[in-house]
C-alpha cells in the first residue's frame, strides 16, 4: 500500500501532458524496489487551458512578421502569456485560475481516491516556475478557506459550488481536508518565480503558507544563471522560517551542460539533474522507510 503520494505541477510555457515521466521514472530508480512501490505518483496538467490560443497567436506572428530568436520568442510568449492569462481577471467565474486550481484538486482528489485505506497519505509536491505560484495560491486560498476566512478567487471561493458541477458531487470534510494539502509533508521548488508575482506588495502582505504538517519541508532549488528562477528566503520573515533556500548548477549532467548550466536556458534543467532528483528521492525515502 502507498505510503506517500507525490505531485507534480508543471511551469511555464509549452508543456506536453506527458511532462512528468522522466523525473518519475528517475525517482522510481533511485527508490528502488523495496521502496518504489510504496510511492504513488500524479501529475498536474493545466497548460491545456492556455496552450491553444497561445499557438493560435504564435502561428499568426510567425507567419505574418519577422522575427528572429524563435525559440526564446516562442519561449517568452508561451511563458509570460501564461502568467498573465492565469492573473487576469482571476476574480472571474470560470477564470483561468479557476480552472488551474481544479487541476490540482483533481489531482489530489485521485491520490486519495486511489488510497482509501490511508486517508493521511502524506503528500510532496514538486512544482517548477510558474507552477510555484499556481501551488502557493491553491494551499494559501485552501487554507483561508478552511480556517474560516473567505477565499476571493479561484475553487476555494465556494468549494461545495465548484465540486457540485466538477465532480458531479459534494466532498466529505476528509476529502476537503485533503485537497487543501492537509496532509502535505514537502514540498520542492525549482526556478521559483513567486517573487515576481509578489514584488509590488508592501512587507507586511507578503505572507506565505502556513506548514500543513509537522513534518512539512520546503526546499526551494534555484540556479542562481537562472533569471527565472529565485531565493524565497528574502522575501518576508514569513518565508525566512518556512523555506530552505539551495543553489544548484542546473543542467550540469546533460550532454549539453556547457550550453545549459550558465545560462538562462538551465531554467528548463532542473528536473533532469540530480541536484533535484536525489533531495527529492531523499524526501520520499524519509516518508516510506
Amino acid at each position: 500500500m502507498p505510503q506517500v503520494a507525490l505531485i507534480t505541477v508543471h511551469g511555464m510555457g509549452e508543456t506536453p501532458r506527458d511532462y512528468a515521466a522522466g523525473v518519475f521514472g528517475e525517482l522510481r530508480t533511485r527508490l528502488g524496489p523495496a521502496l518504489r512501490e510504496r510511492a504513488t505518483f500524479h501529475s498536474v496538467y493545466y497548460q491545456d487551458i492556455l496552450q491553444k490560443n497561445e499557438q493560435i497567436v504564435w502561428e499568426r506572428v510567425d507567419r505574418g512578421g519577422t522575427v528572429h530568436y524563435d525559440g526564446l520568442r516562442k519561449f517568452m510568449l508561451f511563458g509570460f502569456a501564461d502568467a498573465a492569462g492565469l492573473e487576469n481577471r482571476k476574480e472571474d467565474p470560470g477564470s483561468v485560475y479557476e480552472l488551474a486550481q481544479g487541476q490540482i484538486a483533481r489531482a489530489l482528489l485521485a491520490a486519495h481516491v486511489a488510497n482509501p485505506a490511508n486517508p493521511g497519505l502524506p503528500v510532496v509536491f514538486l512544482a517548477h516556475s510558474l507552477g510555484c505560484q499556481v501551488l502557493s495560491s491553491y494551499i494559501y486560498d485552501a487554507q483561508k478557506a478552511l480556517g474560516g476566512g473567505r477565499a476571493t478567487a479561484g475553487i476555494w471561493r465556494d468549494i461545495d459550488a465548484w465540486s457540485r458541477p466538477a465532480l458531479g458531487r459534494l466532498l466529505t470534510d476528509r476529502e476537503k481536508h485533503f485537497l487543501s494539502a492537509g496532509t502535505c509533508a514537502g514540498l520542492v521548488t525549482t526556478g521559483c518565480n513567486i517573487p515576481i508575482f509578489i514584488a509590488a506588495h508592501k512587507e507586511m502582505h507578503i505572507k506565505p503558507i502556513a506548514p500543513p504538517t509537522a513534518l512539512f519541508h520546503w526546499l526551494n532549488l534555484y540556479d542562481p544563471d537562472d533569471v527565472l528562477g529565485w531565493p524565497l528566503q528574502p522575501l518576508s520573515a514569513g518565508y525566512r522560517s518556512l523555506v530552505e533556500d539551495r543553489t544548484i548548477n542546473a543542467g550540469q549532467g546533460a550532454v549539453n551542460w556547457l550550453l545549459k548550466s550558465w545560462n538562462p536556458l538551465s531554467h528548463n534543467s532542473y528536473w533532469q539533474d540530480g541536484e533535484v532528483i536525489e533531495p527529492l528521492a531523499a524526501m520520499l525515502r524519509r516518508l516510506v522507510s
